[in-house]
This record gives structure tokens, sequence and C-alpha cells, in this order.
């Protein structure tokens, strides 16, 4: 199977001014045009949790967009870990 049709899962913490900022409401948009379910969720800490599983290179355009986000955020960085999907989502959902 080609990188571009393979199935898999990121997750994603993303820490700097990102909550306050439409940051989940806007990654959702994204997932949603890139065909990916999962999830976006406020941490306790101020980062923004993203959980999405999907086609590899659709995953690695969110990782992508996500290095900058919405326009008033400001994002310092991003931890994320490659997995296999769970087929947990049937959609993307803000949390």
């Amino acid at each position: 199977m080609t990188k571009e049709k393979q199935r898999c899962r990121i997750t994603m913490n993303i820490t700097g001014m990102v909550q306050g900022v439409l940051f989940r409401h806007s990654a959702k948009a994204q997932a949603e045009m890139l065909g990916l379910s999962g999830c976006a969720k406020n941490m306790d800490n101020g980062s923004v949790e993203i959980v999405a599983e999907g086609k590899r290179d659709n995953l690695e355009k969110l990782l992508q967009w996500a290095r900058e986000g919405p326009r008033h955020a400001k994002v310092e960085s991003i931890d994320y870990t490659w997995g296999e999907p769970t087929g947990t989502f049937s959609e993307f959902r803000i949390l």
C-alpha cells in the first residue's frame, strides 16, 4: 500500500497561544476538508490536543496546517506521534 493510501493515526499536542483563538474549530474545518475523523480538545495546561485518523498524506497536511493554526494563534511547538488507526471516530468532533 502506498504512503498516500495508508490509513494512520496522529496524536498532536500543540503549545503556545492556542486556546481562545478558534484553534479547535479551525482544526475541525481542516480535518473535515481533508476527510479525517478524530477530535480536538483543550488541555488543562493550555495546549490543544488533536487526534486524527485517515490517509497518511492528509494527516501530514493537517500537521502542516497545525504548525501555524488559525490567524490569531501563536504556535510555539507541536509534539506528535504516529500510530495505527483504531476506528474509534466516525467524524471529527470538538471536545
